[in-house]
């Protein structure tokens, strides 16, 4: 099937229908999951799927609709029905669709070697990489391997001339291990994704940080509450991140429900501090020649050397807000409307290499693990648990579990004092180790 021919031909059908602008998001994909527990195979599941999403516009009253079926009358229904509703819904000015014909080359979005690996090895590399896991004593049970990969193909037109498409694919191996030492259990894991099957990290490595994050938190103690430095490993940046991402997303700003809303242009963080959102990077997990609704992709700095640069926008929230869209446009697939959301979002890497943070931090918290939400996006306040390693004299001193911190997104986000070199850009959202010199520690 031409699914771009379609995608084009819906929109004049649509227009057919009495719609005064339209735009179809078409998507074709394939998605196989492999898991194993105890050295045996479980289960082994693979899909194809495909559908349309009609976005519509009838005298800036907008509706949507989706289908699943590529049958003519069951697409025919779907447009109808889009029109339909947009008739009874609220005018809206913003309600506008990109004109920007234009996509952004990148490379490395589309694999074609990952359907072509046997599936045998793919069981066998979940296999191995469990096996590897359960090699050190300590390392009890097994949580179960897994072995996924997705193919997707984006086709979207749109009423304006636009007609764009791209190929992307991924594929990802992981495990999770119990570590257990008398009365106590510490589970960990570890899973490694990439754009291109070659990319994977071997199992044996992945193996190995599965097994070290379970057995390094094994004998815990307990510490008085107090202030002191906290340093947050890689695997946690997400506790940061995602409250900025939430304050920087320009529809939350026009709604007066972000903390960083009337912030543009100022200082936000420590000047080590710089957050760059990437569409663009070559094998970027989150990386598309253009955004959910049509917009070129691109690099964006969002605060740089810690003074808050830009929001994210979609058309219309840029629209709204006298803007211009960022082509950050978010989709779930075919049966949502664009939102707003990162490409690939992340802490430029620092000068101080790990070893070094550790080795400047006289007593402080190394977080591994955290639960909550992170900083809240709407008043900027920090709460939550905490697990990981308590630091003395520069040195790992013991693992710590039940602890909380918490603090201010100004005071975390100023306090940053060192930033780390090693930055791993395979991650969706990523920063490097970084330490806050000093935060509130809640023990016993």
């Amino acid at each position: 099937m031409d699914h771009k021919a379609l995608a084009e031909q819906l929109v004049k059908t649509c227009l057919a229908k009495g719609a005064d602008a339209a735009e179809i998001y078409l998507q074709a994909g394939r998605h196989l999951s492999i898991d194993v527990r105890n050295g045996e195979l479980e289960t082994v599941e693979e899909s194809a799927s495909q559908g349309a999403g009609f976005r519509v516009f009838v005298k800036g009253r907008m509706a949507f609709s989706s289908c699943n079926d590529f049958r003519p009358a069951s697409l025919e229904s779907a447009a109808a029905r889009a029109v339909d509703l947009a008739r009874s819904t609220t005018a809206d000015p913003n309600n506008v669709l990109p004109t920007d014909a234009a996509t952004t080359p990148v490379d490395g979005l589309y694999d074609p070697a990952i359907a072509r690996v046997p599936m045998e090895k793919k069981i066998e590399l979940a296999i191995a990489l469990e096996k590897a896991a359960m090699t050190d004593r300590r390392i009890t049970k097994s949580a179960g391997a897994g072995y996924g990969e997705w193919e997707a193909e984006i086709f979207l037109a749109n009423s304006h001339g636009l007609s764009k498409t791209y190929k992307s694919s991924s594929c990802s191996l992981g495990v999770s291990v119990v570590a257990e030492k008398g009365e106590q259990k510490s589970s960990g894991g570890e899973s490694c994704s990439r754009r291109f099957f070659a990319d994977l990290l071997a199992p044996a490595r992945i193996a190995e940080r599965a097994a070290a994050s379970a057995i390094e938190l094994l004998d815990p103690r307990m510490v008085k509450t107090q202030r002191a430095a906290v340093i947050f490993d890689p695997d946690v940046a997400y506790a940061i991140l995602g409250g900025i991402l939430q304050a920087v997303n320009g529809e939350r700003v026009l709604q007066g429900a972000s903390f960083l809303g009337a912030m543009l242009n100022q200082e936000i963080a420590s000047d080590l501090v710089t957050l760059v959102d990437d569409g663009v990077r070559p094998k970027g997990p989150g990386s598309a020649p253009f955004d959910g609704e049509g917009v070129p992709t691109g690099r964006h700095v969002i605060v740089e050397k810690g003074v808050l640069k830009a929001f994210m926008y979609n058309t219309a929230v840029a629209k709204r807000a006298g803007a211009r869209s960022t082509g950050n446009a978010s989709r779930g697939g075919f049966t949502s409307l664009p939102g707003i959301g990162p490409h690939n979002f992340y802490m430029a890497a620092g000068m101080t290499p790990p070893a070094d943070i550790l080795k400047a931090t006289k007593t402080g918290l190394w977080v591994k693990g955290v639960t909550g939400y992170g900083i809240n996006a709407v008043n900027g306040n920090f709460s939550g648990g905490a697990e990981g390693l308590w630091i003395e004299n520069g040195r790992v001193a013991f693992p710590v579990k039940g602890l909380t911190i918490a603090g201010t997104a100004a005071e975390m986000l100023n306090g940053i004092d060192l930033v780390g070199t090693e930055l791993d850009l395979n991650r969706g959202t990523a920063a490097p180790m970084f330490r806050i010199k000093d935060m509130q520690i809640g023990g016993e």
